[in-house]
């Protein structure tokens, strides 16, 4: 049945690339353990020797394959560089065009890619480069939302397009256990992709109140008030915490340029300033106001009770498949 692995690995679950670095080393190894496809996130800057040690850190933690996710709006051609130099597994792209160039290099130094899109035309663009698996993104997905459409209706119609191809398509957006694990495989997903489940991990590298947060807060808000500046027209889902509710119809000519400074942060191991409003979430070295912080979530983050470790993410995950679809075959209710 559909639980079953994809390009390659075990089972097919994949862990966001959480940006800018809360999917680190320790949560990427954890999830390749547990037999599923975990993404380091590359920074948004040029880094590549970092990247390499990223990759490194990652791979005395885990023998497995893993992967890299690199956002296109981001300089990022060096970091590719270095990402098919270490030979890692995957290449995961969002936010710009992947081109058939980029494409055929990845694979000449034997790394499959796989973009993440928001629409069908986006999906056919990906397709046409011969990508080895497309990541379909539902507006209900937290952090940076690239599409409009809802992960049911946009899911099947990417999966027609792709037809008896052999490309699985993987399924993201508020997927956060495993009755969303069976829709997605339902709706002819071979694999889904979650973020919010596995930022709510003890290996997840997000800061403590940041994870607290995500079990409190079950009300999240798409809106473009964080990180206007560095990333425009970047729309982005976030818990609707007592900062975000109090500022949410900042002005359209307001950005984080003009605020002020509310803490720091050692991001990729550049110490940075964070101002209000910034795009930034809060890791463990952040000091300041971290409440008034962005915090992205998806619309599923209500159906996350507790932070448990991502090895048992994927485990529960995918035994509540096993039983789920058992129940279903059998005519009991799920």
């Amino acid at each position: 049945m559909g639980w079953r692995g994809i390009l390659g690995f075990e089972y097919g679950i994949v862990q966001a690339p959480l940006g800018p670095d809360i999917a680190g080393p320790e949560l990427v190894a954890a999830v390749a353990n547990a037999g599923g496809l975990g993404l380091l996130r590359a920074p948004d800057w040029e880094s590549p020797e970092y990247l390499k040690e990223l990759i490194r850190k990652t791979r005395m933690l885990t023998d497995k394959p893993f992967g890299v996710g690199v956002v296109l709006a981001f300089p990022h051609k060096e970091n590719i560089k270095a990402i098919l130099e270490e030979k890692v597994a995957v290449l995961q792209l969002y936010w710009g065009e992947c081109s058939k160039e980029l494409v055929l290099e990845a694979h000449n130094a034997g790394v499959k890619v796989v973009p993440q899109v928001g629409s069908v035309e986006e999906a056919k663009k990906a397709l046409n480069v011969g990508v080895d698996a497309i990541i379909v993104q539902g507006r209900e997905a937290g952090g940076h939302v690239i599409g409009q459409e809802g992960l049911i209706s946009l899911l099947p119609q990417v999966v027609d397009l792709v037809g008896d191809r052999d490309i699985p398509v993987i399924a993201a957006g508020s997927i956060v256990d495993a009755r969303g694990y069976v829709a997605a495989l339902t709706l002819g997903a071979k694999g889904i992709c979650m973020g919010t489940r596995f930022l709510a991990t003890h290996e997840s590298y997000a800061h403590p109140t940041y994870k607290r947060k995500l079990i409190e807060h079950d009300k999240t808000e798409y809106t473009d008030v964080f990180g206007r500046a560095r990333w425009p027209g970047a729309p982005h889902r976030v818990l609707q915490t007592p900062f975000f509710c109090d500022w949410k119809s900042l002005p359209v000519h307001e950005n984080e340029t003009t605020q002020p400074i509310i803490g720091r942060s050692i991001i990729h191991g550049v110490e940075k300033e964070i101002r209000r409003f910034a795009g930034t979430v809060p890791n463990p070295t952040t000091t300041g106001d971290i409440e008034s912080m962005a915090m992205y979530a998806g619309q599923s983050v209500g159906l996350i009770k507790e932070i448990v470790p991502a090895g048992e993410v994927v485990k529960r995950l995918v035994e509540g498949a096993q039983l789920a679809i058992q129940q279903i075959l059998s005519g009991e209710s799920v």
